[in-house]
């Protein structure tokens, strides 16, 4: 027997970084079901046996809704889309690209909640993709740290709310993971002046764990998969770290 063996899973920003890595273990462990991320980035994505892909960008409410549509009786639901802005001095925040962040990484998540809560089987799951980010503050990226700390708030809410089903809503708070989106973050840092030059910043995040080595997107979707299983059958409204034991 497999943890999610006959479930079916939806997981949104899943054909790529995190998302794509949670697919593939939940496929591993049974699951069957769909990715939706937009289609740029699904374009030339090989799906696992069981999986499909539909393109969806999360901050639009209803292309979320066609999506969701058909599909009926979602076991686990994992919300992964998200975006990384370049560091920013509150100073020079740029209101439309904080906009952007919050639509995406906030209304986003909140928008897939909506229409996938009538869709959740009773007893099912929902894993979000928070960060470390939602419980501590960080210099000069006051727009994700903002986003990242709505998704706790909802997280906290909506497992309140559906609890009475017995459906259970976590997050999963991800210190440095070495993805394309960070490493580009790192990179619009250093050429900032804000921070030094890639290696020696992963280097830097390896050195402030207790594992001395950041997490990999594999550590995050083993995260998302005990979550999402009946292991985790007692435990909701919860943010688990996954940081290497960030100091």
């Amino acid at each position: 027997m497999t943890l999610l063996n006959g479930k079916r899973a939806v997981v949104t920003g899943g054909t790529s970084g995190i998302g794509d890595a949670i697919v593939r273990r939940f496929a591993a462990e049974g699951a069957e079901g769909v990715a939706l991320d937009l289609p740029t980035t699904a374009e030339g994505w090989e799906p696992p046996a069981g999986w499909r892909t539909a393109p969806v960008d999360v901050r639009d409410e209803d292309a979320i809704a066609r999506a969701l549509a058909g599909v009926d009786g979602i076991d686990v639901l994992v919300a992964a889309a998200g975006v990384v802005p370049p560091w920013t001095s509150i100073a020079d925040l740029d209101l439309a690209e904080y906009d952007h962040v919050m639509a995406v990484n906030a209304r986003g998540v909140a928008a897939t909640l909506k229409h996938a809560a009538p869709r959740l089987r009773d007893g099912g799951a929902v894993v979000i993709i928070g960060s470390l980010n939602s419980w501590r503050g960080d210099p000069h990226i006051a727009t994700y740290v903002a986003s990242k700390h709505a998704v706790l708030g909802i997280t906290r809410s909506v497992a309140m709310e559906l609890g009475a089903r017995g459906i259970r809503v976590n997050a999963v708070a991800p210190g440095p993971i070495a993805t394309d989106a960070l490493l580009a973050r790192m990179r619009s840092r250093a050429e900032a002046g804000l921070g030094p030059e890639v290696e020696q910043a992963l280097e830097q995040a390896a050195a402030q764990t207790a594992l001395r080595r950041i997490a990999t997107v594999e550590d995050v979707a083993n995260a998302a998969l005990f979550l999402a299983s009946d292991l985790a059958g007692g435990t909701t409204g919860h943010l688990l770290p996954v940081d290497g034991g960030l100091a």
